[in-house]
């Protein structure tokens, strides 16, 4: 394995220090602000050393060696808090002056408190009653791309892989940004709409954890991949049985919860720092 450093300068101390504990064979920086510790081993003694990592604001990675981007053949995304930087349902919420109390079930869904399926029928029922058009207002208003976003689709397409939004959201968003930026194919839930209004409710079944792995699943089978051609990013207990149904998992700015269970976690930087992981 190697160990690959990344998203600023490392502290020369810091770095001979991961040397000593992972006993790497070599260092290669390769700039801008990546150094990859070859050969290098887990220890303890690494484990020690990432406080001292993570207080310079720097990401870390274990990762095989050699492997290149497309060597992968899938990359979905989440799409609320990753793929971009707001929860819809939340920014809803706040045109029904019920923002904190969407955002509190929200929060502990993601934390994985409360079942997902609940919690979004408790969320979604705050919101009957609220003028469709809020959700353009909400697209064109509130809704950016998460930092590096952008460059990392586009890097994923430039190397051939297959691209998919996989979202406990709405289609209303998650459609529009599969068309806007070239997403093969995308899943979510579907608000059902009547006389111009919300009405607290989705249009057939709920599009959860389950649901989210099962589509991951059936995308792998249809395009002939095996599973560790898959890569599968998210930030909330709601992902991680996508990203247990994937090759490398990759945990966005994510819930202690689900960074224990990634094999990659992104902790200060942009989706696009994951680039830095591949040869």
């Amino acid at each position: 394995m190697d160990l690959i450093i990344h998203g600023g300068s490392l502290p020369t101390f810091l770095l001979e220090r991961l040397v000593a504990a992972t006993g790497a064979a070599r260092v290669e920086p390769r700039p801008p602000q990546v150094v990859r510790l070859r050969n290098a081993e887990r220890t303890a003694e690494f484990n020690a050393l990432i406080p001292l990592i993570e207080a310079e604001h720097l990401e870390w990675a274990f990762y095989p060696a050699g492997r290149k981007l497309s060597d992968f053949g899938l990359i979905a995304f989440d799409m609320d808090s990753t793929l971009i930087t707001i929860e819809c349902i939340d920014e809803l919420a706040d045109f029904a002056s019920k923002k904190a109390e969407v955002s509190e079930i929200t929060e502990s869904a993601m934390r994985g408190e409360i079942d997902y399926r609940e919690s979004l029928r408790r969320r979604l029922a705050l919101l009957a009653g609220l003028d469709a058009r809020v959700l353009a207002r909400v697209f064109g208003e509130r809704l950016l791309l998460s930092p590096g976003a952008r460059e990392l689709l586009e890097a994923a397409q430039n190397a051939g892989l297959r691209t998919a939004i996989l979202s406990g959201g709405f289609t209303y968003f998650t459609e529009r940004l599969r068309i806007e930026l070239g997403f093969d194919f995308a899943t979510s839930n579907e608000l059902e709409i009547s006389g111009g209004k919300l009405t607290g409710r989705v249009v057939g079944d709920i599009v959860d954890a389950a649901a989210k792995a099962h589509h991951l699943a059936r995308l792998t089978d249809e395009l002939g991949l095996k599973k560790e051609q898959v890569i599968a990013c998210g930030d909330g207990a709601n992902d991680l049985m996508m990203m247990a149904q994937s090759g490398l998992s990759v945990a966005f700015h994510a819930k202690p919860a689900t960074r224990a269970q990634a094999d990659v976690a992104i902790n200060f930087g942009g989706l696009d720092s994951m680039l830095n992981l591949f040869d």
